[in-house]
């Protein structure tokens, strides 16, 4: 008897606490103004920097001979969006959004292309 009393002034006492957990995907969370979530490309003039800081080598720049840029690639499946793209373009072309939502069935779609700023 003394376990069932327990148990119940345990389900009453957690009755009128404030949830921990979030109804996600109906609710979404705040997310913090330091979040790096999707990585987007506008105005990149091909320097390369961002490429060689990269740890995880997930950033490719395909350029003309003229050394203008035709592809900027970012495969999501090796970035570990740790920022360092972002933090070391002299042009503040690349920007950390706050997009997490990424998942897909399709690897493919995990490889986002920039052509002229536009996103593919």
């Amino acid at each position: 008897m003394k376990a069932l009393f327990e148990g119940l002034f345990t389900v009453f006492k957690h009755l009128f606490m404030k949830p921990v957990t979030l109804e996600y995907p109906e609710k979404k969370p705040e997310i913090p103004d330091a979040f790096r979530g999707k990585p987007v490309v506008k105005g990149c003039i091909g320097c390369g920097i961002c490429q060689k800081v990269c740890p995880s080598g997930a950033i490719s720049i395909v350029k003309t001979m003229q050394g203008e840029v035709i592809s900027y690639v970012i495969d999501a499946k090796k970035c570990i969006f740790c920022g360092n793209c972002e933090y070391y373009c002299p042009k503040d072309a690349i920007q950390m959004t706050k997009d997490y939502e990424l998942a897909s069935e399709d690897k493919n779609d995990l490889k986002f292309t920039y052509r002229g700023g536009e996103d593919d």
